[in-house]
């Protein structure tokens, strides 16, 4: 890249189930070349949407209402074809029992909770009584009969804490996926469509450099495991399952799976009747 020139602002989301996207980028020597911000899902969605930031992950939720601004990145995405292990409702009570009771919905989610929700209500009939708060589980579990949580608090209670205390935790890319048959799309990766047209070659670029740090940790994958592994609550064995389950890519059928997310959300929430997904171009 062009170091004379501003360097791009790229969103990080800090959570484990982005750390192949990112492991290879100083391996590759592209760390440099980005200006990264890190955090949240829910506060970078709204930088990228905002213009704060020129490229960065999105929740599918949000690009979904932000389409017309934003130029999607082929064959890069956080997602699943099944089990995601990192994005579930735990719960007290069977879910076709959370009628009108308290459900609490981790608040750095946006793709996740509208798909808990989407579940509930077409798939189990159930309208619970929703409210937003931190994603905290044992505080959750204190006022609420379920949760939804994301990102490294969901994978502690997939594996840990849901196990370890008699609750039941239930997957939502299976439950998806046994519902529609399809895969899911947590998060897309897309360019502001301003920057793209301002700096094309930069775009291009940057997503060259994340597809060859994601197939470099996807070689690599127990050397990121053991390296994450030191720092983490899980062992090295549990982390290569944990990233080789997550589907890091987007294609026809990802594409076919956020069409029909956006469809069955429907206009009455907000959401596209038409969806046109705009991918960026060689």
């Amino acid at each position: 890249m062009d170091n004379s020139r501003t360097r791009p602002r790229v969103g990080h989301i800090q959570f484990l189930n982005c750390l192949p996207l990112y492991w290879g980028l100083a391996r590759t020597g592209t760390l440099l070349d980005i200006e990264l911000t890190k955090d949240t899902p829910d506060k970078l969605n709204e930088k990228l949407v905002q213009g704060d930031l020129d490229i960065g992950p999105i929740a599918t939720a949000e690009f979904l209402k932000n389409a017309d601004d934003l130029v999607v990145f082929p064959d890069i995405a956080v997602g699943c074809d099944g089990p995601v292990m990192s994005c579930v409702i735990v719960s007290q009570v069977p879910l076709d029992q959370l009628d009108g009771r308290r459900v609490a919905l981790g608040s750095t989610s946006r793709s996740s909770v509208r798909l808990a929700r989407l579940l509930l209500a077409d798939r189990y009939g159930v309208q619970p009584d929703y409210y937003t708060c931190p994603p905290d589980l044992s505080l959750m579990m204190q006022e609420a009969d379920a949760a939804v949580l994301i990102g490294d608090a969901a994978l502690r209670a997939y594996l840990l804490d849901g196990p370890r205390f008699g609750l039941e935790v239930h997957d939502l890319g299976t439950l998806w996926k046994e519902w529609t048959g399809l895969p899911f799309v947590f998060a897309v990766w897309a360019a502001r469509r301003d920057y793209l047209e301002r700096e094309p070659v930069i775009t291009r670029k940057v997503h060259e450099a994340f597809l060859a740090s994601r197939n470099l940790s996807l070689e690599e994958v127990g050397k990121v495991a053991e390296q994450a592994a030191r720092w983490e609550d899980f062992d090295e064995e549990v982390l290569e399952r944990y990233f080789t389950t997550l589907d890091f890519s987007f294609g026809a059928p990802q594409l076919a799976a956020v069409t029909e997310f956006s469809r069955r959300l429907g206009t009455a929430n907000g959401f596209p009747a038409e969806l046109k997904v705009d991918l960026l171009r060689p």
